[in-house]
């Protein structure tokens, strides 16, 4: 620390995380999501079955130019760098909200801007789950960066006497590209929403600029909106009942609270938590509404988790709570308390290693384990070319699965063969493929890690399904998965109506 700045430091972490990342992405395969949103790229339309468009949009030049994994993956590691960035920048302004209230104590109450900044930043690299998002493009990994601009606009509004027609224009289209990446973006706006009655002398309703503003996102998700009325609202209907869950369960809620613990870790936790206690009476009407940035999100998941949840959908009310742990961090720093947060830093670091480690070594398969989750990411490279030889020696032109998580690699991996959901739930591949015609034959994949019995008996099923061949997928030795493919002929329904 002494033989570079705060700041100095914060760009180092950020870029030494940056190349991990980057070489983890030549590493591994795509994951299952990362593969449906590169589909995306693949098949562009206005808006999409379970999310809106710019997943999609914005993968599309370099989907179109190339297949390799590492080099799509520069989106999502540029916008992990774009967020610990704004981390550090919306940080800084918190730092200057608080100091600008003249308090005498503050003098030597509060640390350095670029001290919390480098905490903040810290408090955002330790933490394991956000990882996952920097290497896989998920529309969490594109709000992340939107909301914290959001939140650095809130604070310039909160700072500035007025807001100019740009910073009006800036608002809106913030919050019209956070409307294109998730539907959860409706928290965010929420949140700014709340800023702004949290400074009731500042009139915002009769502005023109706020009413361009709103005018502006409305225009930027019109795609969203359009697609869905010419397509029956369908994906506003499955987002209401994915986010509902199932039977709601207070055990799923203590799970959840846990597994966000773990994945985030206790440091900004702990960070969070000193500046509540030390700092948020200064501009406490304020700094309750930036917070809402973090609360409101985290608040509403958190109560859905009782019906069923995952994890990453709070990393950008993670992110937005860390510029607010950051300056808890810097003032336990400063108090020399000292070997406590290096401690948590270096322990967190370590988990974030050890778990590359695990991923690089394709997990653990063992009697003791019953499912390996990393084996999901190793394998369907070689399965795709496979099923593309088998499908052409067996003169089928067509690939079934009988679940959509298995689609997305197959339809990734063996393009440009059309892939079929052998099910009864809608989802994106009857938008894209369509239902299989009564009659087919296909080549039929199945996958150890969700192995499915053969589709030969029942309302819909084939009349006669054979094995063709099996294909192992071996990592360092070990077996991680094997895949069976069979020539399954004369599908015998059209398909029940979804």
């Amino acid at each position: 620390m002494r033989h570079q700045s705060p700041s100095n430091w914060a760009a180092i972490s950020i870029c030494i995380a940056a190349l991990v990342h980057f070489a983890l992405g030549f590493a591994i395969e795509f994951s299952v999501d990362e593969a449906h949103y590169a589909l995306y790229a693949k098949h562009l339309a206005w808006s999409y079955f379970d999310h809106p468009p710019l997943v999609g949009w914005i993968q599309w030049p370099l989907v179109s130019l190339t297949s390799s994994e590492g080099i799509i993956r520069l989106i999502p590691e540029l916008l992990w760098v774009l967020s610990a960035f704004l981390v550090y920048r919306v940080t800084l302004e918190i730092h200057h909200l608080i100091q600008g209230r003249n308090v005498s104590y503050l003098t030597t109450a509060l640390p350095s801007a670029n001290l919390c900044g480098l905490m903040a930043v810290l408090a955002v690299i330790a933490a394991p789950l956000p990882h996952v998002l920097a290497i896989g493009l998920l529309p969490d990994t594109l709000l992340a960066p939107l909301s914290l601009g959001l939140m650095l606009m809130a604070l310039r509004w909160s700072r500035k006497d007025t807001f100019s027609i740009t910073d009006w224009v800036i608002t809106g289209l913030l919050l019209g590209l956070a409307g294109l990446s998730k539907y959860t973006a409706v928290f965010t706006a929420f949140a700014m929403l709340w800023v702004f009655l949290a400074s009731p002398k500042k009139a915002w309703v009769t502005k023109t600029g706020f009413w361009l503003a709103l005018v502006i996102a409305l225009i930027v998700i019109s795609p969203v909106l359009y697609w869905n009325w010419i397509n029956d609202w369908i994906s506003f209907k499955y987002q209401l009942d994915h986010g509902s869950g199932g039977p709601w369960a207070w055990r799923r809620v203590a799970v959840f609270l846990g597994i966000q613990i773990v994945c985030f870790g206790p440091l900004i936790i702990l960070g969070a938590w000193i500046f509540l206690k030390n700092f948020l009476h200064v501009q406490k009407w304020i700094l309750i509404a930036l917070l809402s940035f973090f609360v409101i999100p985290f608040a509403i998941f958190a109560s859905l988790s009782g019906g069923g949840g995952l994890p990453h959908w709070t990393t950008p009310a993670w992110f937005c709570l860390a510029p607010f742990a950051g300056i808890g961090l810097a003032k336990v720093w400063v108090m020399k308390h000292r070997v406590f947060i290096r401690l948590l830093v270096v322990g967190q670091l370590l988990i974030c290693l050890l778990g590359f480690g695990f991923v690089l070594a394709g997990g653990i398969s063992t009697a003791a384990i019953k499912s390996n989750p990393i084996a999901d990411l190793y394998g369907w490279k070689l399965a795709g070319q496979k099923a593309t030889q088998l499908a052409q020696a067996s003169k089928v032109n067509s690939i079934a699965v009988q679940n959509w998580t298995l689609a997305s690699r197959a339809a990734w991996y063996a393009s440009p063969l059309p892939v079929f959901v052998l099910d009864q739930r809608q989802d994106q591949f009857d938008l894209w493929f369509g239902q299989l015609p009564a009659g087919s034959s296909v080549l039929l994949m199945n996958w150890s890690g969700m192995a499915f019995n053969s589709p030969v008996r029942g309302n819909l099923a084939f009349e006669h399904c054979q094995l063709l061949d099996r294909l192992e997928i071996i990592r360092l030795g070990q077996v991680l998965s094997t895949f069976e493919y069979s020539l399954c002929r004369n599908w015998q329904d059209a398909g029940v109506a979804h």
